[in-house]
C-alpha cells in the first residue's frame, strides 16, 4: 500500500522538490527512485503559496495524489518552508506537514560585522533591556573556552563573541518562539525543525555557526538541519558563483560543527542548478546534507510548454518582460533590466538554450512566476495559470521526462561525491 502520509526523515541525506504548480511530483518521483536521497515531495513557503494562490492543503493534496497514483511505498517528507511568523504554523500543521523551516532572517542584524564595537555593544545591551534574552552570561560561557570540531579548535574573544551575538541573538530568540509554536501545533511530537539564516547579506562564518549551535542547544531547540549563509553567491536559477576551493574549505568547517554540536544536516537553500558545487556537497557532507530546490521545477514546466505550445510560451515571456522590474525586487539576482531588453529582442527567433540555459531569461522566468500564476492573462483574457495547467496535463509524459532529465543532473552530480 502506498505511503500516503509524510514522515520524519531524520539524519538521512535528503532532497527537497518544490512544486509551484502541483503537477511535478510524478516527475520528481521518477528520478528520486534512482538515488538514495530521502525525498521531500510537498514543499512550499507561505510566500510562494500566496503568490501562486495555493493553500497548505493544496500543496499536500497534490503530492499525496501523485504518490497514491504511483503506488509509492517509501518514506517522504513535507516541508512548510520559510515560516516567518507564529501564525504561519497552524495552517501547515493542520495540512499535515512534518518538516518546518523557520526563517528568522528579518531579525538578523547584517550590520553587526562592520559596526564600531562600541555601537555594537550598545545594541546588544538594548536587546537585553528589551528582554530578547534574560542574561548576559556569554562571557562566562564562551570566553576562555575551547570548542573543538573536525580537528579545528575555535575560541571566542570578546569582539567576535559580541559580533556573533549582535548579529544573531534576536533571530535566535525568534526561533525559540517559533519552535514553541511548532511544538504546540503538533502535540509536542512528530515534527522536525530546520533553521534558515541563508537569506542575509553577509556569510555565516564558522565561528558564528558555532555560536548559533550552542545557543540553540541552550534554548532547547533541537533541529534536524541548519541553512547557513555560505560564501559566494547563490542566485536563483543559475550555478554557484564563487571560489570553489574556498567554498569547500568553509563547508568542511560547517559540517564538522554540525556533526559535533548537533548532529544535524547542513541545508543548502537556493540549491537549484548549483552543479559546480554538487560533487563537493556530496563528498563533504555525506549523510549530513539537505538540498532544497523550488523554482527550477517551474522552469522545467515552462520548458515543456516551449516545446509543445510555443505560442503560449511566447505570450508568457512577453508578459514576464513587463513584470521584471517590479518582480525582481524581492530576489537577489544579477540580471539587469538592460540584459532583459536585449534578450527579448532575440526572442522571436530564440532557441531553447536562450530561454532556459542562459542567465538573463532564466532569471526573468524565475522571478516572475507569482505574477504569471496569479495575474497574467493572454490576449484573449484567459489566465495563464489555466492555460499552463491544461497544456501540462495534456502533455504529462513530456513534462515528466523534462523533470526527470533535469533532476538526474542534480542528483547525479550530488552522488558523484
Amino acid at each position: 500500500m502506498a505511503s500516503i502520509s509524510p514522515q520524519l526523515l531524520g539524519l538521512k541525506k535528503s532532497f527537497g522538490y518544490g512544486d509551484r504548480l502541483g503537477l511535478a511530483t510524478r516527475g520528481h518521483l521518477e528520478v528520486n527512485n534512482k538515488y538514495d536521497f530521502a525525498p521531500i515531495f510537498a514543499q512550499q513557503s507561505i510566500r510562494e503559496m500566496s503568490r501562486t494562490g495555493r493553500t497548505p492543503a493544496d500543496v499536500m493534496k497534490a503530492a499525496v495524489d501523485a504518490l497514491k497514483a504511483a503506488n509509492y511505498q517509501g518514506a517522504w517528507g513535507a516541508d512548510a518552508d520559510h515560516l516567518k511568523t507564529e501564525n504561519d504554523v497552524a495552517p501547515t500543521s493542520t495540512a499535515g506537514f512534518t518538516f518546518y523551516t523557520i526563517d528568522p532572517s528579518e531579525f538578523v542584524n547584517d550590520q553587526a560585522d562592520a559596526q564600531p564595537f562600541g555601537t555594537l555593544m550598545a545594541a546588544v545591551e538594548e536587546l537585553y533591556s528589551e528582554g530578547v534574552f534574560t542574561t548576559l552570561d556569554w562571557d562566562d560561557r564562551f570566553l576562555g573556552e575551547k570548542f573543538a570540531a573536525g580537528g579545528t579548535v575555535y575560541r571566542f574573544d570578546r569582539e567576535t563573541l559580541y559580533r556573533a551575538a549582535g548579529k544573531y541573538a534576536r533571530a535566535l530568540a525568534h526561533c525559540e518562539k517559533m519552535a514553541a509554536a511548532i511544538a504546540s501545533a503538533n502535540g509536542y511530537g512528530g515534527y522536525e525543525i530546520e533553521i534558515s539564516v541563508d537569506e542575509t547579506a553577509s556569510p555565516t562564518s564558522p565561528l558564528e555557526h558555532l555560536f548559533i549551535a550552542l545557543e540553540l542547544k541552550r534554548r532547547g531547540i533541537r533541529i534536524v538541519s541548519l541553512a547557513p549563509r555560505f560564501i559566494g553567491e547563490f542566485e536563483k536559477g543559475i550555478d554557484y558563483r564563487g571560489d570553489l576551493e574556498e567554498f569547500e574549505t568553509t563547508l568542511k568547517q560547517h559540517v564538522a560543527i554540525a556533526e559535533r554540536y548537533g548532529p544535524y544536516k547542513i541545508s543548502v537553500h537556493s540549491g537549484s542548478d548549483k552543479f559546480s558545487i554538487y560533487p563537493i556537497l556530496g563528498r563533504v557532507c555525506g549523510n549530513l546534507l539537505h538540498v532544497k530546490t523550488a523554482g527550477t521545477s517551474y522552469l522545467e514546466a515552462l520548458r515543456t510548454v516551449f516545446r509543445v505550445n510555443p505560442g503560449l510560451f511566447r505570450e508568457i515571456l512577453e508578459y514576464c518582460g513587463e513584470r521584471f522590474a517590479e518582480d525582481r525586487r524581492s530576489y537577489h539576482i544579477s540580471t539587469t533590466d538592460e540584459e532583459i531588453r536585449e534578450a527579448l529582442k532575440k526572442s522571436g527567433s530564440g532557441s531553447e538554450r536562450l530561454f532556459f540555459e542562459e542567465r538573463p531569461v532564466r532569471q526573468l522566468l524565475h522571478v516572475t512566476f507569482g505574477s504569471v500564476l496569479s495575474e497574467g492573462r493572454n490576449a484573449a483574457g484567459r489566465p495563464f495559470r489555466e492555460a499552463l495547467l491544461e497544456t501540462l496535463e495534456k502533455h504529462s509524459a513530456e513534462h515528466r521526462q523534462a523533470l526527470e532529465a533535469h533532476f538526474d543532473r542534480h542528483l547525479g552530480a550530488l552522488s558523484q561525491g
